[in-house]
């Protein structure tokens, strides 16, 4: 070794061997191995590196993370999602300018050398000596391309990335041998191209396509010289150069490539002098990255997609391998949403629940016969701010939903109408049904041993003039808590856990349904998705189709990929389906959802509300669209009474005066313009509902009295705890998020 210059400094041949043995410069690598002096120098000692001819012979080059677009049923973006925004673009889409003043800052010999610039590392040999530092870099432009290549395999992962960009002897070898293989693979121009497609420009943007549109608004083939300068100075330093941050700095940077340009004889001394003297002319993009900058509402809609995609096998067999996938990008996502129902479904919702309310709601619906969800929305947006919410009321715990769903109220009642009738039960079927009776002694289950009522515990009617007998029909349109008790009864909760079953009807955590006779007057949590699903089967004559987001995916290079498909199966006869279909059109022709049914064309529904109205539901549907619209907060924390909604007072909400007309509108602006097939409906002999004065009925045979009025009484036609006075047991009401027990 040298000796130190007087005054303490190293002699040259020390700060040459200073700068071989630490130096970031590949170039400096390869003249340690080129040269008989290297093993002097220490660079191949045994067990220092790993030898050159033990590195594989080829760079695996993964396919470079891009922006994934998910689109809607017609073709246009509903958002932009990725963990890298890039968008690969060929050499012929790069502006001449960009190419040249990269090439001219970073590697201004990249077309004479190979892929290690021996004259370029000697003259940085030469300014780091004279400096007593590293000043002055030596990597090719090929160079820096593998190791933007080892940075992109190692992705976000902190030790990988560590690993990529650690400043070792051996990680400039591994570096050196891909450089030359890719020189005589590729060539210049590919090599260029792929350069200018993965090194980072700052502000989140990978790949000059992306950062000419965050830095200018326009594709990287219309960018200027000046701006192609500042681009190609930011590469050295994306946070120093940074033009949003430090406008001046970035100026400078880019006046310095601009000089370089001139140099390397790219441009004119005075082009290069003119264009210093303008401004850098930004006319920034901001990233439009993720769920949250979804279109018309459609951001928890967005986020459905993206849990379909790291949950479903079909898009690999395990977790990593499926959000690997997902983060690489590149993919065009068209979904099922259709545009006309989801802007109706947001309008709705925006006419009838504010974001400020106290509670929320969420709707969705789907396609009978396909399962494909058209509309998804809720009043409390995608978010992080103040009323704004991530968690997507809509869907259950497992794709980012509710922990529970939302107790349902009485629009679990079809279920057990579908099971019952299913079993044989007659659909003129009547039971005496009293204003109030304890529940049924012992009801079977499907393990065999009976569900008994130990504890003496009553159900009630919603109004004391609702006394039977009623016959289906009429119960369903009024929603006669006591009658449906005692149907359960009789058919049992093995046919209804099945019904359920057929019907993809879980709880929103996922589990399945207890066996308890609470669960009729919707005791349990489920989520809108499910409910509208379930009910859509009802609309396809009994045939159940599990509900799809994804119609398609392209990935890059036009490969299309394998997609989940609706999976359809018969829950239930069509003679059955066409007698509920008959009795839910009852609930909104005449019943209790009569404020929510449609007027021009065919449809059905049925209304819940839940004790101390903490959760109020409509779920309806025409021949071609299903729908469920949930109404309450989503910690179940705030009983809907004397409450605004909307600018709207409620003295008492109940599932038609405000999910029944979200519901509607909705409807209406979905299917406009749509066909208007019929329901099979079914001859139901109506009975004499005029009891004569002892009133009996409630209503007493007017039928121009509004029947969620029940009783006369303002807005009574809402659900009671049906235990009143009594302190239940878990369990009894089958535990959960809420006891349920809605009526109407």
């Amino acid at each position: 070794m040298g000796k130190k210059r007087s005054g303490g400094g190293l002699s040259p041949t020390q700060q040459a061997a200073k700068f071989l043995g630490v130096s970031v410069l590949a170039g400096a690598v390869l003249a340690g191995i080129a040269l008989p002096a290297a093993g002097a120098l220490g660079l191949a000692a045994k067990g220092s590196v790993e030898g050159f001819d033990e590195i594989p012979a080829n760079l695996k080059q993964p396919p470079l993370s891009q922006r994934t677009t998910i689109l809607d049923n017609e073709g246009g973006a509903i958002a932009t999602v990725y963990s890298r925004d890039r968008t690969v673009v060929p050499l012929k889409d790069i502006s001449p300018y960009m190419q040249k003043a990269l090439v001219a800052i970073e590697d201004s010999r990249f077309y004479e050398h190979g892929a290690v610039d021996l004259k370029g590392i000697l003259r940085a040999i030469n300014e780091n000596a004279q400096s007593g530092g590293v000043a002055q870099g030596a990597s090719t432009l090929t160079q820096q391309y593998v190791k933007n290549v080892f940075m992109e395999e190692a992705g976000d992962d902190p030790t990988k990335l560590a690993q990529a960009t650690q400043q070792t002897i051996g990680r400039k070898i591994r570096e050196l041998k891909y450089a030359i293989q890719l020189e005589d693979k590729l060539g210049k121009k590919r090599i260029l191209a792929n350069y200018l497609n993965i090194t980072y420009f700052g502000e989140q943007a990978y790949g000059v396509e992306a950062a000419s549109q965050r830095y200018f608004s326009k594709p990287a083939k219309n960018l200027t010289m000046e701006e192609s300068a500042m681009l190609a100075g930011i590469v050295q330093s994306p946070s120093r150069y940074d033009p949003v941050n430090d406008e001046e700095e970035a100026t400078k940077r880019r006046n310095v490539v601009l000089q370089r340009m001139a140099e390397t004889h790219d441009i004119s001394q005075d082009e290069a002098d003119r264009a210093k003297e303008k401004p850098l002319g930004l006319k920034i993009s901001r990233p439009q990255n993720g769920c949250i900058t979804a279109v018309k509402g459609a951001g928890f809609f967005c986020d459905y997609v993206r849990e379909v995609f790291l949950t479903d096998p079909v898009f690999g067999k395990t977790k990593e391998a499926r959000a690997k996938l997902w983060n690489r990008g590149g993919l065009r996502v068209q979904t099922t949403l259709d545009p006309q129902t989801q802007e109706s479904v947001q309008a709705s919702i925006k006419d009838h629940v504010y974001q400020t309310d106290k509670v929320a709601t969420a709707a969705t619906f789907v396609e009978p016969g396909t399962g494909k969800i058209l509309g998804m929305g809720q009043s409390k947006p995608y978010g992080f701010g103040k009323n704004e919410t991530q968690i997507n009321y809509s869907v259950n715990r497992q794709m980012s939903g509710s922990n529970f769903g939302f107790p349902t109220g009485s629009t679990f009642k079809p279920f057990l109408a579908a099971a019952a009738l299913e079993q044989g039960t007659p659909v003129t079927k009547s039971y005496p049904a009293p204003y109030q009776m304890p529940y049924p002694k012992s009801v079977q289950t499907c393990s065999g041993k009976p569900w008994v009522n130990n504890g003496g515990f009553t159900v009630e009617n919603e109004n004391e003039s609702e006394r039977g007998p009623y016959a289906l029909k009429e119960a369903m349109e009024k929603s006669i808590n006591t009658y449906f008790v005692q149907m359960i009864g009789d058919t049992g909760m093995c046919p209804v856990m099945d019904m359920a079953d057929k019907l993809g009807v879980v709880q929103g955590n996922g589990d399945k349904l207890p066996e308890v006779p609470a669960i009729v007057l919707g005791s349990k949590g489920i989520s809108p998705l499910t409910m509208a699903s379930a009910y859509a089967a009802f609309a396809n004559r009994g045939t159940y189709c599990t509900p799809v987001a994804i119609e398609s995916i392209t990935a890059p290079g036009d490969k299309s990929l394998p997609v989940p498909k609706s999976s359809c199966s018969r829950a239930m006869t069509t003679k059955t389906a066409d007698g509920i279909n008959t009795l839910l059109s009852g609930v909104v022709d005449s019943g209790t959802g009569k404020e929510a049914g449609l007027t021009d064309r065919d449809n059905a529904g049925k209304t819940g509300t839940t004790d101390s109205r903490k959760n109020a539901w409509f779920v309806g549907y025409t021949p071609n669209l299903s729908g469920a619209v949930w109404v309450g907060s989503a910690l179940q924390n705030v009983e809907m009474v004397n409450i605004p909604i909307g600018g709207q007072y409620h003295a008492k909400v109940y599932g038609a005066d405000t999910p029944g007309p979200i519901w509607r509108d909705a409807m209406v602006g979905a299917l406009s313009g749509k066909p208007s097939p019929d329901f099979n409906l079914i001859d139901i002999p109506d009975p004499d509902r005029d009891r004569g004065p002892d009133g009996d009925r409630g209503r007493d045979g007017d039928p121009d009295q509004d029947p969620d009025q029940g009783d006369g009484s303002p807005g009574s036609n809402g659900n009671k705890t049906p235990f009143p006075g009594i302190s239940l047991p878990p369990g009894v009401l089958g535990g959960g998020n809420g006891h349920g027990g809605g009526h109407r």
